[in-house]
């Protein structure tokens, strides 16, 4: 996808990046999403573990939001196959990127192959090129595993294991020509630190001229954030030496607390009703806003 807009980096995972990607299709000349592959569980975890790959799911959700149109196969990359046996339970999107990654020889090769065969509007890329394990600090101890750490409190800092794993050299030539970079929402330590967790990444986040936009959870996620206000998520975002230029928030259920300074802070209200998610529209606006 390229047209007069500004290119625009998103990174997170999960169905909170999705609901980002849904609003910067909306203004943006060039996509790239940057996807958080430490998943381990359900269906990516299963074929991370037999297939020595990265975890495909959220990958799934990045490219069933960047599809030109509803189509038949677009909607068949959530079916999950069901009845038992060796398929029960996976998604036949996370089937279709791990034969694409087998048949290419190279995992980002497959996920970008999935980009040409769906035709999606924009890119679609993993975080690191080979499979990681998520791992945390959490009062005073170390433990790793997405799922774990999703259900654990008082995490503190998230790291990678490897700690050097690498990250496609596209994700970093999107990061440095980027007008604008977007971080979440989505959970703030196994979704959107995640993603940021391969050096590199970080190091390009913060190297970037880019805008960079983080745009807070509308709700504290218990037990991985119970208790943060809005200024806590940004705090944790800078503990992992991300200082975000944007921060994007509706209080309407969360306090915003004091955030600190070198951010400016647009409150707006921003989600769809029943304030479960974000509503794409209102978020477009307010992107639109940090960026032109």
């Amino acid at each position: 996808m390229t047209g007069d807009g500004p290119a625009v980096v998103a990174i997170g995972g999960g169905h909170g990046l999705a609901t980002s990607l849904a609003a910067i299709r909306r203004y943006a000349g060039r996509i790239t999403a940057v996807v958080s592959v430490a998943d381990d569980g359900g269906s990516s975890g299963r074929l991370r573990e037999l297939l020595g790959i990265p975890a495909p799911g959220d990958l799934r959700k990045c490219l069933g939001a960047l599809l030109p149109s509803p189509s038949p196969l677009g909607r068949a990359l959530e079916h999950r196959f069901a009845g038992g046996g060796e398929l029960d339970g996976h998604a036949f999107g996370n089937l279709l990127i791990a034969a694409l990654a087998a048949t290419r020889g190279d995992f980002v090769a497959g996920v970008e192959e999935a980009c040409r065969l769906l035709g999606t509007v924009g890119s679609v890329l993993p975080a690191t090129n080979g499979p990681v394990v998520l791992k945390a600090e959490a009062a005073g101890s170390e433990l790793e595993g997405q799922v774990r750490i999703m259900g654990t409190p008082g995490v503190t800092h998230v790291s990678l294991v490897p700690p050097d794993a690498a990250a496609p050299q596209e994700v970093l030539d999107a990061i440095e020509h980027a007008d604008q970079v977007v971080l979440g929402p989505g959970s703030l330590y196994t979704s959107v630190l995640a993603a940021c967790a391969p050096v590199e990444v970080n190091e390009a986040i913060a190297s970037s001229a880019a805008a960079c936009v983080y745009v807070c959870n509308l709700r504290e996620q218990v037990p991985e954030t119970a208790g943060y206000d809005v200024a806590a998520h940004v705090a944790a975002l800078e503990a992992h030496w991300i200082e975000p230029d944007w921060v994007l928030a509706d209080t309407s259920g969360m306090a915003l607390g004091d955030v600190p300074p070198g951010s400016r802070v647009v409150t707006a209200a921003l989600a769809a009703p029943g304030g479960l998610v974000h509503d794409a529209a209102l978020l477009e606006a307010a992107l639109r806003r940090a960026v032109l």
